[in-house]
C-alpha cells in the first residue's frame, strides 16, 4: 500500500508542477503578416513534427500587428511584411537585441478573377485603364504601400487612384478580386499562387518599388522557451526551403 503521507506530498508536487508543465507546452505566439498564412502554418507543422509544441499563429496586416506589439501584446515573435513597421517596433525598444533578421522576400503581381476572360498581352496602362483595382490599404499596409509606389513610378497611380478598392490587408484585397468585387488586384505573387480563384496576369517590375523584405524578430515580451529556437528554425535552410515552396524569394 502507498504511504498516505508520500501520496499527499506527490499530489501536491503534481499540482505545483502541472501549470508549469502546461505553460511550457504552449508553443511560441507568433504575430505574422497575413501573406504568410500557408507557408508559416506549414513551418509550424514541421516544427511540431520535431517534437516541439506547435506555435500559435496570429495573422493580420503588419500595421495592425505592430500596433498590438506597441500596445503591450504578450507575443513571442513578430514577422512584418516590410521593414518600416519592424523599424517602428524596434525604435520603441520592443524587440530583443540581436534577434532581428530578414526572413524572405516577395514580388508584386496584377491579378484578375480566374473566371474572367484571360487578359490580352497589353501594356499595363491599357490593361488597368478601366475597372476597379483592389489593393491593401496604401495608407498603412505594406502590400498597398509597395503597390502604390510601383504604380506611381510607372506613371499609372493618378489614373487608377479613383478606382482603388482598399482592403484591410493583402488577403482582404485578394478576396475582393476572388469574389468579383474588383476586376483587378495588386497582391504578392505568393497570394496569387495560394488562390485558385484568381489568375496572375502581370508581374510588376521589382525596380518600381522598394525591395519587399519580411523581417523577423523575437520580442522582449517573449516567454515561450521555444521562441528563440523557432526563430532560428525559420531562418535555417530547412525553414527557408519551406517558404521557397510557396513562392517566397530570398530576402
Amino acid at each position: 500500500m502507498i504511504d498516505r503521507r508520500h501520496f499527499l506530498i506527490g499530489l501536491g508536487a503534481a499540482a505545483i508542477a502541472g501549470p508549469r508543465a502546461h505553460a511550457a507546452q504552449r508553443g511560441p505566439l507568433v504575430l505574422a503578416a497575413a501573406s504568410l498564412q500557408e507557408s508559416l502554418n506549414t513551418a509550424a507543422d514541421a516544427w511540431a513534427r520535431l517534437g516541439h509544441a506547435r506555435p500559435v499563429l496570429s495573422f493580420a496586416a503588419s500595421s495592425a500587428l505592430a500596433r498590438q506589439v506597441a500596445a503591450g501584446a504578450a507575443a513571442d515573435l513578430f514577422i512584418s511584411a516590410d521593414e518600416p513597421w519592424m523599424d517602428d517596433v524596434q525604435r520603441r525598444g520592443l524587440i530583443a537585441p540581436g534577434s532581428r533578421a530578414n526572413l524572405v522576400g516577395n514580388r508584386l503581381v496584377v491579378v484578375q478573377p480566374s473566371t474572367a476572360p484571360a487578359a490580352a498581352n497589353l501594356p499595363l496602362s491599357r490593361l488597368l485603364a478601366t475597372g476597379r483595382v483592389a489593393l491593401a490599404d496604401p495608407a498603412s499596409v505594406p502590400a498597398g504601400r509597395y503597390a502604390q509606389a510601383s504604380l506611381t513610378r510607372l506613371g499609372l497611380w493618378k489614373a487608377i487612384a479613383p478606382r482603388v478598392v482598399r482592403g484591410e490587408n493583402v488577403r482582404a484585397a485578394l478576396a475582393l478580386v476572388e469574389r468579383g468585387a474588383a476586376e483587378w488586384g495588386v497582391v504578392y505573387a505568393t497570394d496569387a499562387r495560394a488562390s485558385q480563384r484568381v489568375r496572375a496576369v502581370r508581374m510588376l517590375p521589382a525596380a518600381s518599388h522598394p525591395p519587399i523584405r519580411y523581417p523577423l524578430a523575437r520580442l522582449r515580451t517573449a516567454t515561450s522557451p521555444d521562441a528563440e529556437e523557432f526563430r532560428r528554425f525559420l531562418l535555417s535552410g530547412a525553414g527557408r526551403a519551406i517558404f521557397a515552396r510557396f513562392g517566397f524569394t530570398a530576402p
